[in-house]
């Protein structure tokens, strides 16, 4: 609800939603309304402010230069915002039962762990029953209430919340490079020894973007084969070869100088860090607690 000639402050939480969702559709799920009230918020909030925020193709939408320049303003005082509403309510709210939840062994020991450590210790009465499996988990037979899952969905029996973003890294342990020649180009990688992941749909098959936006796709071969980040960080580590490790994995290596990465002009394909849970009407308050709670502990 706004007064006359204010800006609704409802409309300015689903231009957030949009801009960190990236796309309406994503929003709506986000906020549990339908894509179409969205759309007449935005445009509402577009008639008010007298400026295009977005620009909209079939396949995603993008910030104008006034949409930059508004996110830029409002998120950080919604953040403020929600941060101070968050503190009221995890204050008064009591928190009970089990929360089940699952995620992959190294994300848990890396991120999600440490996580949950805070949320427990904010909800002394709420049980917590951590899962970890490399495998994706079947959520309503295992009775999961949430899944943290890093990549690509393609579950939509699933609600799904993206809480951030991260880059794939291809690389290699110093003393393996000082036998090989240094790769300048993903052509090069061909001839290295390739330690694949099996988790993926396709770990042989690599495209990679240059900074002037050439598109270069490689099939590599592989007689080494894991099926775990966490395996395939170890086996990196001992000069098994060379591979891709998600951003997450791969950055403190990469900062002791016990990985190297290769070919930082050439980018891989962006994954997403989603909380995935049961559809339904009828969202616990628990998982809704914790996703508030996680989006805010990945930011910090």
């Amino acid at each position: 609800m706004s007064l006359p000639g204010q800006v609704d402050l409802n409309d300015l939480v689903v231009f957030n939603a949009v801009v960190e969702s990236g796309g309406f559709t994503a929003a709506a799920q986000r906020l549990g309304v339908s894509t179409a009230k969205v759309s007449l918020e935005i445009g509402r909030l577009e008639e008010h402010l007298g400026a295009r925020l977005f620009t909209r193709t079939t396949r995603k939408v993008i910030l104008t230069e006034a949409g930059l320049n508004l996110s830029q303003e409002c998120q950080p005082l919604l953040r403020g915002l929600q941060d101070l509403l968050n503190l009221h309510s995890a204050a008064k709210a009591d928190l009970s039962g089990t929360l089940r939840i699952a995620t992959t062994i190294n994300y848990a020991e890396l991120f999600l762990g440490p996580a949950l450590a805070q949320f427990s210790a904010i909800h002394p009465s709420l049980q917590i029953d951590l899962h970890t499996d490399e495998r994706v988990t079947d959520l309503v037979g295992s009775g999961i209430d949430l899944s943290v899952r890093l990549g690509w969905l393609r579950d939509s029996s699933m609600y799904a919340v993206k809480l951030g973003e991260f880059e794939q890294f291809t690389v290699a342990s110093p003393a393996y490079l000082r036998r090989h020649s240094l790769p300048t180009h993903p052509d090069d990688l061909v001839c290295l020894d390739w330690v694949a992941l099996t988790l993926l749909k396709t770990p042989l098959t690599w495209t990679y973007l240059s900074t002037e936006g050439v598109a270069t796709e490689i099939q590599v071969k592989s007689r080494f084969k894991v099926d775990s980040p966490h395996a395939l960080r170890t086996v990196l580590r001992n000069d098994a070869g060379v591979s891709v490790l998600d951003q997450l994995s791969a950055q403190q290596d990469i900062e002791r100088g016990t990985l190297v990465r290769l070919l930082p002009d050439w980018t891989l394909p962006k994954g997403g860090i989603f909380a995935v849970y049961p559809a339904g009407r009828h969202v616990p308050q628990k998982v809704r607690a914790f996703i508030e709670f996680y989006r805010d502990f990945l930011r910090h």
